[in-house]
């Protein structure tokens, strides 16, 4: 005998559809709508940090950003409520990313001015790529993370030892222009080193000395250097998991990566295959 369903399962399907449905209308409409509450708290948040609009609208801006707050709380609780599995949306990125964008307004209530972090929210513009079926983007910005995670090693010994150069040179030229000439102390001097190294450039700390001055042009020139490396460092990786994933197969539909070569089916979208992936071409 066919098992009834209750009134209570019928909405949370609804709701269901309506919330994680992408590919449905109502879904659709729901996630830009979303997306356009999302954009208009991030710029109700930048208008109220305005001290002229702020004297102005204070209590509107505060009683906007309740109500979208009020609104994602309650979108927050239904995508709980209706995920068969609500422990999987909790701990996924875009549940944690939920749940800290609701939380500084509640949090003003104890820390002033913590309402600011509201921004955080412009992260939930991520399911943008979702919505519009954007998929292959997705994909592509999984060899760029690749890359990273293959280069961090790399990065990590070149940072330690601009992280140690810095304390020698900054060393030095404490030594060489003296706290007269506004090197003060030692981490005050490794800080200018810092700032000259990346090529930023403050200016409120300058050598006097010529040879301050020649320390200096050679701090100046290594950090171009210094910018290039990274650089350099990711884009082989990029090149080598190009190259690496070459002859790969992909989705004709969606582009992504099929990890069986004699599958009947797309995974992602379904997409049926003409005898097999072995076909598919890039």
């Amino acid at each position: 005998m066919k098992k009834v369903k209750s009134k209570y399962e019928i909405l949370r399907q609804k709701i269901y559809i309506i919330i994680y449905g992408t590919s449905t209308l109502a879904g659709k409409t729901f996630d830009l709508l979303l997306l356009v509450i999302i954009l208009l708290s991030v710029v109700l948040i930048m208008m109220a940090s305005i001290i002229r609009y702020d004297e102005l609208y204070h209590d509107f801006f505060v009683i906007s950003e309740w109500i979208i707050t009020v609104f994602f709380s309650i979108e927050y609780i239904l995508r709980i409520i209706s995920n068969k599995k609500p422990l999987n949306y909790i701990f996924s990125f875009y549940g944690f990313v939920d749940l800290i964008s609701l939380l500084p307004m509640y949090l003003s209530f104890f820390i002033p001015g913590s309402e600011a972090l509201t921004v955080i929210r412009s992260l939930r513009l991520l399911r943008l790529f979702a919505i519009l079926d954007l998929i292959p983007f997705l994909n592509q910005s999984s060899h760029i993370k690749e890359s990273l995670r293959a280069s961090m090693s790399k990065i990590i010994v070149f940072v330690y030892f601009i992280f140690v150069m810095s304390i020698i040179l900054g060393t030095i030229m404490y030594i060489v222009e003296g706290r007269h000439n506004g090197f003060t102390n030692i981490p005050n001097s490794i800080y200018w080193c810092i700032v000259t190294m990346t090529t930023v450039g403050y200016g409120d700390i300058a050598p006097i000395t010529p040879v301050g001055k020649a320390i200096a042009s050679f701090i100046m020139i290594m950090g171009y250097g210094i910018i290039a490396v990274p650089t350099g460092i990711v884009t082989a990786e990029l090149a080598k998991n190009r190259k690496g994933k070459k002859n790969q197969k992909n989705c004709p539909r969606c582009k992504m990566y099929i990890y069986n070569e004699y599958a009947n089916f797309c995974y992602n979208c379904g997409e049926k295959f003409i005898d097999g992936a072995v076909k598919i071409n890039n």
